[in-house]
């Protein structure tokens, strides 16, 4: 699929924040970044790593730095959007186009490519064993089939479903995801396989 079309197709489906996207947009190719899509999103590149992408959220529009805790952030503009998950990926947010100083975001952004350039990189966490929540362990266990089918999943894609229960704080949405997944794991699809195209 053209990635051109595809950045368009993003932009124009996100009413409410096309001006702050295009003000974004224009500000990343203005820059040696090559664009393109990853995870239905604008997805900034150079040489193939990832470096920033753009999102529109309910509430905001989010720079993502891949690498962003890297970056000096003189102005304590970036945060980590997922804490205890995330140890390199920054976000910087926007609630309106008026919010976007070109030359600020200009100096982010040039910062994070010479920080790629140079081969800067926090490499992410590996989590060490499977834990594999007692309502799933049930499960597998009562249905046969399904263990069968659970344990063909390589370890990293058993940790998202287990993971993916496991998050749920109430009873009845953790029970909603396992029935979620079952489907899915007798189908051979992975949690998150939609996403990794």
């Amino acid at each position: 699929m053209d990635k051109k079309k595809s950045v368009d197709q993003y932009i124009v489906k996100k009413d409410k924040w096309q001006n702050e996207l295009k003000v974004l947009r224009r500000l990343l190719n203005s820059t040696e970044l090559e664009e393109t899509v990853k995870w239905g999103s604008p997805c900034y590149t150079i040489k193939g790593k990832n470096v920033v992408s753009i999102g529109a959220f309910k509430e905001f529009v989010a720079l993502w730095f891949f690498q962003g805790a890297l970056l000096k952030d003189k102005d304590k503009l970036l945060i980590n959007a997922q804490e205890g998950t995330t140890k390199a990926l920054r976000q910087w947010r926007f609630f309106s186009v008026d919010e976007i100083h070109p030359q600020r975001v200009q100096k982010y952004v040039l910062e994070a490519i010479e920080n790629q350039k140079l081969g800067k990189e926090i490499l992410p966490l590996r989590k060490k064993s499977l834990v594999i929540p007692s309502d799933l362990s049930e499960t597998l266990r009562k249905n046969n089939k399904l263990k069968k089918c659970f344990d063909q999943f390589t370890t990293g894609k058993q940790r998202e479903f287990a993971d993916f229960i496991a998050s749920a704080k109430q009873i009845q949405t953790r029970e909603k995801r396992l029935q979620k997944i079952i489907p899915m794991i007798l189908n051979n699809e992975g949690l998150n396989d939609r996403y990794r195209k």
